[in-house]
């Protein structure tokens, strides 16, 4: 079978990773997978290599105007690759887009992941978000919990397949990796993912103030944040608010790709404070590594995670629940999140990716023969 999977950026947020991760497995199954991706920024490749059994088609991007709005950035994104991919379409059994922008790329050709329904202000955005769902001829979502969302939002009917987790590589980092962080970083809570409205960063600042009164050799440590959208209006309130609480959490931004396993299991707790998610890979990951992990109180990451997280409403919660996975973490949890995160595998993914695209064979071709206006 060729398979196309279509991403937006080559840097490492959640469904690049998810991206990549499928592709690979796809094609340890033995499928022809390419992947398709925009080269922002000059780049030329992934964030990490890439299996060499995985096509890749990176179309450049230049940089825009200076002033080039966010909304003016999506549109462009859209045709750029759009009309790279174009020539291509119909070499493919199954056109597979993981995002907004990909979507609206390939139109109604492709199946879908919704990896997590997002509420946009900018009327391109949000144009773009509805595309995206409405679209696609079939619907894949990585947990139930977004999956009935897009049931009761728009009627849509989508197969629910689980992220996998690269197990292994979290769970099994060198001792010395993880003693350099120590010793660079003291003991720390982590979060990755940046400084966003959707990751929850302005609570995790007033939780970790709050943590302080009882831990104060505590550090709050913050990893990743690559993103297309603008969030420097939040950014510097969120630095005015650490400076008026008087705490400097640390900023790494984005971590080496053999760097980050060892920092995540170096944590001696996991903070993922998100207010919309799909899954929850990076928390996930932190199980893997057997770290304390504290999430924010949502339906989805009740579904995924169970018992073996603790669970905040609000920044107090949360002070309190990271408080309490620093001194009262059991043996028990971390072996119950370990269990949970070696279920997820990427090959377990993958076959279920390849039963669904077998059933939706001749939508795909009959799909494919209608080109968008």
């Amino acid at each position: 079978m060729k398979i196309a999977l279509l991403s937006y950026s080559t840097k490492p947020r959640g469904g690049v990773v998810h991206t990549l991760a499928l592709a690979e497995a796809l094609a340890e199954a033995g499928q022809d997978v390419t992947v398709w991706t925009l080269g922002r920024g000059g780049d030329a490749g992934f964030f990490r290599p890439v299996d060499p059994a995985v096509r890749l088609r990176i179309v450049p991007f230049p940089d825009g105007r200076p002033e080039e709005s966010v909304g003016e950035r999506i549109l462009r994104s859209i045709a750029v690759l759009g009309t790279a991919f174009e020539p291509c379409a119909m070499a493919y059994d199954v056109v597979h887009a993981q995002d907004c922008i990909s979507a609206n790329a390939v139109g109604n050709r492709c199946v879908r992941t919704v990896h997590h329904i997002d509420h946009f202000t900018t009327p391109e955005l949000a144009a773009c978000h509805e595309r995206a769902i409405v679209e696609p001829y079939a619907h894949i979502c990585v947990s139930a919990a977004v999956a009935t969302e897009l049931a009761d939002g728009w009627g849509i009917e989508a197969a629910v397949i689980p992220n996998g987790v690269a197990y292994d590589r979290f769970a099994t980092t060198e001792p010395a990796a993880r003693a350099n962080w120590r010793a660079r970083l003291g003991r720390y809570v982590l979060t990755v993912g940046g400084i966003e409205p959707r990751k929850g960063s302005l609570d995790l600042l007033e939780a970790y103030a709050r943590l302080r009164s009882a831990h104060p050799d505590v550090r709050l440590v913050i990893a990743g944040g690559e993103t297309l959208f603008d969030y420097r209006d939040y950014r510097a309130r969120w630095e005015a608010r650490a400076a008026e609480l008087g705490v400097e959490p640390v900023v790494l931004g984005q971590v080496a790709e053999d760097e980050l396993p060892p920092l995540v299991a170096a944590a001696s707790a996991f903070a993922f404070p998100s207010v919309k998610e799909g899954f929850g890979l990076a928390a996930m990951e932190a199980l893997a590594a057997g770290v304390p992990l504290v999430v924010r109180d949502l339906p989805v990451l009740r579904e995924v995670f169970d018992s073996a997280a603790r669970f905040a409403t609000t920044h107090q919660d949360l002070a309190a629940e990271l408080g309490a996975a620093l001194t009262d973490d059991t043996p028990a949890r971390r072996a119950r999140g370990r269990r949970l995160a070696a279920r997820h595998t990427w090959a377990t993914a993958a076959e279920r990716h390849l039963a669904f695209y077998d059933s939706r064979l001749k939508d795909i071709s009959r799909a494919q023969l209608i080109v968008p206006e």
